[in-house]
């Protein structure tokens, strides 16, 4: 039996897109943090004959966004020069490229996978549908703002560009972050909402793809996971394994994905994980993100995850495909082995 079968202990799960604590980060804040310190411990670093790589991972792991956005702050007023344009400037290929992401705030570095996913010869579904399928309204909504600001434009005009079809429409609309954000549950709505997918997909012949992107892309989750049980009570399926067998393509995943994450966002990210450094060649820039942006929300929980699937732990896993400063920094942002 998958993991993604087992809904008994669903409803009373705490989820990672309505929680808004950091206490299941592997990241904190720094006590006793002194900007000063770590400002010139930094510049010795860089500024010195060769980059001392193991100042620049102690600090930059070690201390939370919001206390890099201070070093970054008071490093610009002492220099004249940007933490970015140094780091840049200083390291490469993998290691810069998660520098830069640790003293980029949040919806910034969002915004930035975002771009990085439309731009150039053909888009990146599947960093769209990473970010777009975890992310809480709220996230989404920063990310907007942050994408308006770096590039003058709105971001659901530009994915209108760059995507179509019934994939394109759901992701739109979870990028609009029209998810409802209500606690309460209405029993009577998700069964009728369980049979309205029902009879969209198992008991149709073809799908009506509308209905499902309308429920999954709308509705709150606690809500969706109440739908969920009940799907599973009148079809004897998990909603899932209906996607799976309805549909294909890019949407099929968006909405696994959008599935996935109402039922827990850390087993979701443990999987993408995994995937990044299974077989030949590991994809650097997903293992990038993913540590990054959930070191300070649920990536304890990401790692007892990825221990009970996987049957090893994430650090031991980086360890044996990441090597170099780059694989230190990561096993920072990890905290430490399970």
């Amino acid at each position: 039996m998958s993991v993604w079968d087992d809904l008994d202990l669903l409803l009373d799960s705490p989820s990672s897109m309505t929680v808004t604590s950091n206490v299941r980060g592997t990241v904190k804040d720094k006590a006793n943090f002194k900007v000063e310190e770590d400002v010139s411990a930094l510049r010795k670093a860089i500024e010195g004959i060769g980059t001392t790589e193991k100042t620049l991972i102690e600090v930059l792991t070690q201390r939370s966004n919001a206390q890099r956005q201070l070093i970054a702050k008071a490093y610009h007023k002492a220099t004249g020069r940007t933490l970015v344009a140094d780091l840049e400037g200083d390291t490469q290929g993998d290691f810069e490229d998660l520098l830069v992401a640790l003293v980029t705030p949040p919806d910034v570095y969002d915004s930035h996978e975002v771009i990085a996913a439309i731009k150039g010869a053909g888009t990146t579904e599947s960093t769209l549908t990473e970010i777009f399928a975890s992310r809480s309204k709220r996230q989404i909504q920063a990310l907007s703002e942050a994408y308006l600001a770096e590039t003058g434009k709105s971001l659901v005009h530009d994915l209108q560009s760059e995507v179509s079809g019934e994939y394109g429409k759901a992701l739109l609309i979870l990028a609009e972050g029209k998810r409802d954000e209500s606690t309460s549950v209405d029993a009577a709505k998700a069964k009728a909402d369980a049979k309205a997918l029902y009879e969209a997909g198992e008991k149709k012949w073809g799908t009506d793809e509308a209905k499902f992107i309308d429920i999954l892309c709308h509705r709150s989750v606690p809500q969706l996971r109440q739908t969920l049980v009940e799907y599973k009570n009148l079809s004897k399926k998990t909603l899932q394994e209906s996607i799976e067998s309805e549909m294909s393509g890019d949407l099929e995943k968006i909405l696994v994905a959008v599935v996935k994450c109402v039922k827990s966002v850390p087993v979701y990210m443990a999987e993408r994980l995994f995937k990044s450094m299974k077989g030949a060649g590991t994809t650097e820039s997903t293992l990038t993100r993913i540590l990054v942006s959930r070191s300070e929300i649920d990536l304890l929980d990401i790692r007892s995850e990825y221990k009970k699937l996987f049957g090893s732990s994430l650090y031991t896993q980086i360890e044996s495909e990441v090597s170099g400063s780059y694989g230190d920094a990561l096993k920072h942002l990890c905290g430490q082995d399970d």
